[in-house]
Order: structure tokens, then sequence, then C-alpha cells
């Protein structure tokens, strides 16, 4: 009997359950801006929109479109998670970012969004907050 591979979409070349799985099922929370922002990648990948809106910063959670998030996650093909640059964020840090390329196929049209996103951490936990300019 094999297991068979189950990679992560963030391209970290782990095991799903052992990597965003573990922050998208609640058995972990990540120490990082990073481990945040591949796990955020990952529920898109596998249109895990209640963990979208539970690691978006606090403030943006009324506003948050359910509804729009998980068309656009079903409706993609995604292609991969690059991570270009990290600034602070790490397990000490109460701020930081990840500048990053997600790839996707959307409506038959190649997209690839290039962000630098800014991270916080409040209580223990990081947040997605916002895009920021580079």
């Amino acid at each position: 009997m094999t297991l068979e591979s189950n990679p992560c979409p963030c391209n970290s070349g782990q095991d799903y359950d052992n990597c965003c799985g573990v922050f998208i099922t609640g058995q972990g929370v990540a120490e990082t801006a990073e481990q945040l922002m591949r796990s955020r990648y990952t529920a898109y990948v596998k249109e895990e929109i209640k963990y979208l809106k539970e690691t978006l910063w606090p403030r943006y959670q009324s506003d948050f479109n359910e509804i729009g998030t998980l068309l656009r996650a079903k409706d993609s093909r995604w292609l991969g998670l690059e991570i270009l640059d990290t600034g602070r964020g790490l397990k000490g840090d109460k701020e930081g970012y990840v500048l990053f390329v997600a790839r996707s196929v959307f409506d038959g049209v190649a997209n690839e969004q290039r962000e630098k996103s800014l991270f916080r951490k409040k209580s223990g936990r990081w947040y997605y907050v916002k895009a920021l300019s580079e």
C-alpha cells in the first residue's frame, strides 16, 4: 500500500496536511507573515473562503465579499505562487510584508497578480491587512 502525495498548492514542496492544511483546518496558527500568505493562497485554491475572511484584518472582515471571493476562487485555475521577497514578519515581529506573484487562469485569460502585502499580528495571530505600493 502506498500513500498518495498531496503537494501543498503554495509550492513549498511539502505535503498539504503538513503545510497550509495545518492552518486552514485550525490545527495550528501561522507563525510568520509568509506562512499566512502561503496559506491564504492555498485557501483560494481549495475554496476555503471562511479562512480567507478569518485571516483578514478584523476591521475589514465585515466588508469581505464572501460570494464574490468564492466565485473568483471557483472560476480560476490556479497555477502557482512565488514568494519574491519578505520583510520582517517573523515570529517575534508585529508587522511585515510579503512580495509575491500568484498565477492563475480566469475566464480563459492568464493572470499574474504581483503584490506586496502588509501583514500585522494581533493577539498572537497574523492577519492580511492590505496591498502596499511597491
